[in-house]
């Protein structure tokens, strides 16, 4: 059965860190490019970062480009998005994606939703004083 599965949400202060893990279960996940997306209360879910299969070629959305990184351990079928210098704006449940490429699909630096195939159950992610 495929499976992702997001960890590392939490609650933090305004300029705090946190590191999101990807796990995936049911296939390689090193054949992949993974997404990250994110939704707030009464927001769209948005395109956050993209990290190809190879972890060379890696999107950003704008609002957090300079801040948050992604990363990938294939070896552990693991994705993580380091998430510094967090804002209140950030807050959000956090979701991992893929539509099975190798390559991200993103248009104008983010990743785009429409041919996700499979998403994790996601993780929140509160930034507040």
């Amino acid at each position: 059965q495929v499976q992702l599965v997001e960890s590392g949400g939490g609650a933090v202060q305004p300029g705090g860190s946190l590191r999101l893990s990807c796990a995936a279960s049911g296939f390689t996940l090193g054949y992949y490019a993974i997404g990250w997306f994110r939704q707030a209360p009464g927001k769209e879910r948005e395109g956050v970062s993209c990290i190809d299969k190879s972890g060379n070629n890696t999107y950003y959305a704008d609002s957090v480009a300079g801040r948050f990184t992604a990363s990938r351990d294939n070896a552990k079928s693991t994705v993580y998005l380091q998430m510094n210098n967090l804002k209140p704006e950030d807050t959000a449940v956090y979701y991992c994606a893929t539509d099975f490429g190798a390559a991200c699909t993103v248009a104008a630096g983010r990743p785009v939703a429409d041919f996700v195939i499979s998403w994790g159950q996601g993780t929140q992610v509160t930034v507040s004083a």
